[in-house]
């Protein structure tokens, strides 16, 4: 009790308003709507960076010597400080239930009830109890430390051999933390691959299918995404049933990590593949790149096999097992890597095909895949025989290409859709917006961006540690909150909260790319033959009423 008395007694005020200014700011909406665990959670680590920061302040301002409030005046200062800050925090508290509300109807969710206030208090006050209790420990460590250092040097040596002993303690002890936890998370990704390996289903029986006993793929290390890819999607009679037409089965190569032992090894074996199925005799071919996992989504594939009556080829090379986000950190090379091997080998044969009798040719991708994607497309191996266009899906915020067309756009268009010239070679589109409309019509080659306004992992930025991210600037978008403001540090950390939980925002909306968003943009960028606003339509409806994320009929 002793313990826990000195903790209660040691917390500094002026400190803990500081953080309390810092959970105040926390509460403001960000790109994602927040429930109250997430809210709580985010709120109290914020209350403890604050009171941090503020421990560091104080320290400096000690060892500058400067004068400090006593007695009485400092304890009216604390109580007017506290005073104005709880009023800030019940006003703000109060507000967000509304701020919160407004952005889930503007997204179509229901809105939240009112005791979601205390879960955030709750959940605030015990993060912040945690941090506080390991902060103490922390400085508990350093006062043992130094006192040893104390019996044989002087004081302000001690002071700092200390602090950098803790400091390289916590970073032994952290550092080995996340390391084991990457090291387990590709053990069980492995292990995952390897049981899929290992109860593989029989081949397609086809000849006509990436996988079969004729193809040059083996089956069984294709992997599990791959698998759905090749034998999902609508096959010519369900096109044919859609379209009124007579319809091609699709054809669709993908390459399992496992297949080839290098980027160039799996692109050398999908061209083969591609070549055996005759892909290239096809109106178009798509050369897409994955999500980490291998993931294709077939709200994008299927529409477009719809609108091109299956005369269309698709190919895809993976090159990792993990989640995005850990693909993302560790693997960053590899999917560059297989992405520009990939776009680079399908490429080099296709332009040796006479020019009218060859497919058109695009470059695909979603998330991860487009960023990879981006990269692959480089234009200056392109520029004597350059592609037909590409369709690149919520791309993440390091893209060198994204960034570069994003600072190209015209002043007085938004950030989050921006105008690139006058529309003939770059259209941008959203969950509000399709690409259909520029000044200039379209030139030879055709690409769109398609981002959701509210998706973090496109507009996430690093430097909102201090400046306020360049489209924070605009008018707020369709579904982005009115009450959104720049807060330096709580913006960042809001941001980065929003990426983990923008997968599960409603389609749409966040990092959940849809069908319906899809269709328009493969319109403009693909051109379909005979393809009117009315087929855009019926397309639209069918997939609402196949499935809500995909308009697949299995195959």
């Amino acid at each position: 009790m002793h313990w826990v008395r000195s903790l209660i007694t040691g917390i500094s005020i002026p400190c803990l308003m500081l953080g309390l200014l810092f959970f105040i700011a926390s509460l403001t909406p960000s790109l994602i709507p927040r429930g109250p665990f997430v809210q709580g959670v985010l709120g109290g680590i914020v209350i403890a960076i604050g009171y941090l920061l503020g421990k560091i302040i104080d320290l400096i301002w000690r060892a500058a010597d400067l004068p400090r409030l006593r007695g009485r005046s400092a304890l009216i200062g604390n109580i007017l400080l506290a005073a104005t800050v709880i009023f800030l925090a019940v006003w703000t508290t109060t507000s967000s239930l509304k701020w919160q509300n407004e952005l889930r109807s503007k997204m179509g969710l229901e809105p939240a009830e009112a005791q979601h206030l205390a879960t955030i208090l709750i959940c605030a006050a015990a993060t912040f109890a945690v941090a506080y209790v390991i902060g103490a420990v922390v400085a508990t460590l350093f006062r043992w430390i130094r006192s040893r250092f104390y019996r044989f040097m002087p004081a302000r040596r001690a002071n700092v051999l200390g602090v950098v002993t803790v400091v390289l303690l916590l970073f032994v002890v952290s550092r080995n933390g996340i390391l084991d936890q990457v090291v387990t998370g590709l053990d069980e990704s492995y292990e995952a691959a390897q049981k899929l390996f290992d109860s593989a289903p029989p081949p397609p029986a086809d000849p006509n299918r990436t996988g079969s006993s004729a193809s040059f793929i083996d089956w069984r290390a294709m992997g599990q995404p791959g698998r759905d890819f090749v034998t999902s999607g609508p096959d010519a009679e369900a096109i044919s049933a859609f379209t009124g037409k007579p319809a091609l089965d699709p054809i669709r190569v993908y390459v399992g990590r496992a297949d080839g032992d290098t980027p160039n090894e799996r692109a050398e074996l999908a061209l083969a593949e591609l070549k055996r199925l005759n892909a290239f005799e096809r109106e178009v071919l798509i050369v897409t790149s994955p999500t980490g996992t291998g993931w294709m989504d077939p709200g994008s594939h299927d529409p477009l096999e719809y609108m091109h009556g299956g005369d269309i080829a698709t190919v895809s090379a993976q090159y990792s097992y993990l989640q995005s986000p850990l693909a993302l950190i560790l693997e960053t090379r590899a999917g560059l890597d297989q992405a520009t091997a990939l776009l680079k080998i399908v490429h080099k044969y296709w332009k040796t095909l006479p020019e009218d009798d060859r497919p058109r040719l695009y470059a695909h991708g979603l998330s991860l895949g487009a960023w990879s994607s981006m990269y692959a497309t480089n234009l200056f191996r392109l520029v004597d025989d350059p592609i037909n266009g590409a369709f690149w899906a919520g791309p993440p915020f390091p893209s060198d290409l994204w960034h570069y067309v994003q600072n190209a756009r015209q002043p007085s268009s938004p950030w989050m859709l921006p105008t690139i010239g006058e529309g003939s070679l770059v259209r941008y589109a959203s969950h509000y917006a399709d690409a259909s409309k520029a000044e200039a019509g379209w030139g030879r080659m055709r690409i769109v961006f398609l981002q959701y306004s509210s998706d973090p992992i496109v507009f996430y930025d690093p430097l909102s540690l201090w400046r306020a991210p360049p489209w924070m600037n605009d008018p707020p978008a369709e579904d982005v909150s009115d009450h959104l403001t720049f807060i330096p540090i709580v913006t960042q950390f809001q941001l980065a909260l929003d990426m983990a939980l923008a997968f599960g925002a409603p389609a749409g909306h966040g990092h959940a790319y849809y069908a319906q968003d899809y269709i328009v943009p493969w319109v403009q960028v693909t051109d379909p033959e005979g393809w009117t606003a009315e087929d855009t339509e019926r397309l639209k409806a069918h997939c609402d009423l196949g499935f809500q994320k995909g308009c697949s009929n299995g195959r």
